[in-house]
């Protein structure tokens, strides 16, 4: 009779977890917006090669190299960026809700509960907050904050949504911050830290995700 009550209890609170956090989220999803983060940011790196901007001859500190990328930047490149990481923030996005849509159907779990709600307001918080703070530092030339910048701000959106779903992508986001925060002392090559955050470590997550979750 008590292993029955056990069992009981136990299937109420699996039930009361799953109503309170959104677990459709798939790890692929997390792999291919790494994917198009990487292949992204290897075509900003053809940009600046194209627009005969030397990156790692002239990214850092040394000689005065970051102020000297900067002068050199037309208006046309920063727009071409501007673009370019809309569009991997799109991909990223379409990824993800496809496969959350599909992990979603397979397991017949829903999508919007109030869960999710919660967790895309978590998100949003930080993640607008962030955006106006990269839009002014466009606004104002500060090219060099802004890689650094969108990881802080994303770590801490991650780490803000974390108790509406998967625990697991609070490491994600502790990750993203201290990868932020060391960018900050090496401004000028945040396009590698940038590479590192959104596209590699999104892609080592997914498939940790994947290989647990699965």
């Amino acid at each position: 009779m008590n292993q029955k009550h056990q069992e009981d209890l136990a299937h109420i609170r699996s039930m009361m977890e799953r109503s309170s956090r959104f677990i459709s989220l798939s790890g692929l999803s997390g792999v291919f917006a790494g994917l198009s983060a990487l292949i992204g940011g290897l075509y900003v790196y053809q940009l600046f090669k194209i627009n005969g901007v030397d990156y790692f001859g002239q990214g850092g500190y040394d000689e005065g190299g970051y102020d000297e990328v900067v002068r050199t930047i037309p208006f046309k490149l920063v727009s071409e960026l501007v673009v370019t990481g809309i569009v991997i923030l799109v991909c990223a996005f379409v990824f993800g809700l496809a496969f959350t849509i599909r992990k979603s159907k397979k397991y017949n779990l829903p999508i919007w509960t109030s869960a999710t709600k919660k967790m895309l307001f978590n998100l949003a918080i930080p993640l607008t907050v962030g955006g106006i703070f990269c839009l002014s530092l466009l606004y104002h030339q500060n090219y060099g904050l802004i890689a650094p910048a969108t990881l802080l701000f994303y770590g801490l959106a991650l780490i803000n949504a974390e108790k509406y779903t998967f625990s697991d992508i609070k490491y994600l986001g502790y990750c993203q911050l201290i990868l932020g925060s060391i960018s900050l002392f090496f401004i000028g090559y945040g396009l590698v830290f940038w590479i590192i955050g959104f596209g590699i470590l999104h892609i080592l997550y997914g498939l940790i995700m994947f290989k647990k979750y699965k």
